[in-house]
């Protein structure tokens, strides 16, 4: 992966210096570990909703899901029926597909069974996390987002295909995908030797 010189001289990830709002997802979020329950569940809905669009399209329109979607309540969206969708359907600021906007209606109500069964859903995604990486060529799936995605497709999640699930391991923290030299690596680095994964 490209590393490149950003606005204030430091090196980062190339693919983030396109916009300001990819910069600060950079530097603030993308790879930091992340255990929250909400947090989880809103990245993976998100990541489904990505599915044939850009990132950069979804993060336009991040608080707009949120608003949408009440925050991605795991209880509140498993509880939506058909107004709901309609509802949705309707809401020009978000992603109008009605398979994906049924999927996280579904998909809340997986995960609903999920956290009964296991505790939460960080316990259980954390599960599989990746070993280190050193280095090599970008790639898009590994052997524990196609085991994931296997594990979520068979509990009855949708929109959770391996190169889906990877995006979502490598924004909350279960690898850390930056690149060499990037200015981020060393603190993900360190945010991820301080975490402790659920059990």
């Amino acid at each position: 992966m490209a590393v490149l010189d950003g606005p204030d001289g430091l090196p980062r990830c190339g693919w983030c210096l396109s916009t300001p709002q990819y910069l600060a997802y950079h530097d603030t979020e993308w790879g930091f570990p992340v255990s929250d329950d909400r947090r989880l569940f809103e990245k993976l809905c998100l990541e489904g909703f990505q599915s044939g669009l850009s990132w950069r399209t979804i993060l336009q329109k991040r608080e707009a899901f949120r608003a949408a979607f009440d925050g991605f309540d795991i209880e509140t969206v498993a509880g939506y029926g058909e107004a709901e969708v309609a509802r949705l359907l309707a809401d020009a600021g978000i992603v109008r597909h009605r398979g994906k906007i049924e999927a996280t209606i579904n998909n809340a109500r997986c995960a609903r069974a999920l956290v009964a069964e296991k505790g939460s859903i960080a316990a259980h995604v954390w599960a599989f996390e990746a070993p280190a990486r050193d280095g090599g060529p970008v790639v898009s799936t590994t052997p524990e987002s196609v085991a994931l995605s296997k594990d979520l497709k068979k509990r009855g999640w949708r929109f959770v295909g391996p190169t889906t699930v990877y995006a979502f391991m490598q924004a909350m923290g279960l690898v850390n995908d930056h690149a060499d030299g990037c200015a981020l690596k060393p603190a993900v680095a360190r945010a991820r030797a301080a975490f402790t994964p659920p059990a």
